[in-house]
């Protein structure tokens, strides 16, 4: 239920006096980045040298999610340092859906243009790299050529992608688990089940919701629950069927179908993105919001784009756990300086930047002892994961949802 004028008031207050020391404390959680020593790095042998030369004086056209501010400021500072020691210049092209640059290459590729494409490098995951992969939009393997490879963690979710071999296709960037910022304020107990959500957001009306699919996070969150109310969820790890797909999301359907009625705007209206439900979050509408980062909370609060009493809460079963990749096109125009970027974005210096709270706080893929000091204690698998399923399920999801809730 909505506070009245003169509480939200006062609340909406103390949240703005707190602020200016948030923003001064953002400084310092970046100082022991600069602090760190001597990182682990891989030795290039005469091949890599030859990609670094043929490199040189090519320009990047990296197509990646532009929604969020952190993000895009990280992307600044790797374009700077690429330009200084690579004399490569990275150009991020912000998208909404890393869908529309699959559907670009389809054209591409339906047009005859295998050379000389608009795109050399991609941010994707999932169904997005099933799409790559089933109709050929990807070059050749390349992750082998890349000499920081070797520093990453293969005990992480790497080697697949949504179920999906990687076989080389993408490189592994940054793991995300599926969590709730929940303002500890308002939420004295917050829920870590379907159940126990469902219970809450009945008793507070219009103080939660979730983005609209297709956008990620709201799909993500329909897989989430899928995975929570499933009894067996074996078959979601395989190509859906109508079968399977019938059975299993009926406890679903019936799950949302309670809770709409209790959502912010009466689940009549969705938020568009995550970053929507964050603002919503730090404007004090909603008492928590949906995040892929387990670590985003902690970095919003630092730089002062939510409250200090946010957290992050994951769900009891397990967080809804998967791997982003970058990925190099079939007709990339600058593919020799789009391995040169995506060996950068793996080195230790950038991982720990990309991990660090006040930057991003996006988990680094690297082994432990390649990484610096001031990313030690910062987990790549904050939670307990629960893996995503095959992308088939989601694609499914987002057409049944639509159909029934897509006003």
């Amino acid at each position: 239920m909505l506070k009245p004028f003169s509480l939200l008031g006062s609340h909406l207050r103390s949240r703005q006096n707190s602020r200016l020391k948030q923003r001064l404390n953002a400084l310092l959680c970046a100082l022991p980045l600069l602090a760190s020593g001597p990182l682990l790095a891989a030795n290039p042998d005469d091949g890599w040298q030859q990609t670094l030369e043929e490199a040189k004086g090519q320009t990047v056209y990296f197509n990646a999610w532009g929604g969020s501010p952190e993000i895009n400021a990280y992307l600044v500072w790797a374009g700077q340092e690429l330009a200084r020691d690579y004399q490569v210049k990275l150009v991020q092209v912000k998208v909404d859906d890393i869908a529309q640059s699959v559907s670009q290459l389809l054209a591409n590729k339906q047009a005859g243009k295998q050379a000389g494409g608009p795109i050399d490098l991609l941010w994707v995951n999932g169904e997005n790299f099933k799409a790559l992969k089933e109709q050929g939009l990807l070059g050749a393997p390349f992750t082998t050529e890349l000499p920081n490879m070797a520093l990453v963690d293969s005990s992480l979710p790497v080697s697949e992608d949504f179920t999906l071999p990687v076989e080389g296709l993408e490189a592994p960037w940054g793991i995300g688990q599926l969590n709730l910022m929940v303002d500890t304020e308002e939420v004295a107990s917050p829920p870590t089940s379907a159940a126990a959500l469902l219970a809450w957001a009945k008793a507070h009306p219009g103080r939660f919701t979730y983005p609209k699919p297709p956008q990620f996070h709201g799909s993500s969150f329909l897989k989430q629950i899928l995975l929570e109310l499933a009894p067996n969820p074996a078959p979601l790890y395989r190509e859906a069927t109508e079968s399977d797909f019938t059975k299993l999301t009926a406890p679903l359907w019936a799950w949302l179908d309670e809770l709409h009625p209790a959502l912010w705007r009466k689940g009549k209206l969705f938020p568009t993105s995550a970053a929507e439900t964050r603002q919503l979050l730090d404007d004090g509408e909603l008492a928590m919001a949906i995040s892929f980062n387990p670590q985003e909370a902690q970095s919003a609060a630092q730089i002062g784009a939510l409250p200090p009493s946010v957290e992050a809460v994951a769900m009891e079963k397990g967080a809804l756990t998967n791997s982003h990749f970058l990925a190099i096109p079939f007709n990339a125009s600058a593919r020799a300086g789009a391995k040169v970027v995506a060996n950068f974005l793996l080195s230790p210096a950038a991982q720990a930047r990309k991990a660090n709270p006040a930057f991003w706080g996006d988990p680094s893929v690297l082994r432990a002892d390649a990484q610096p000091d001031s990313t030690k204690g910062q987990p790549a698998l904050r939670f307990k994961s629960v893996s995503e399923p095959h992308p088939s399920w989601q694609l499914k999801l987002e057409a049944a949802w639509a159909g029934r809730y897509g006003h």
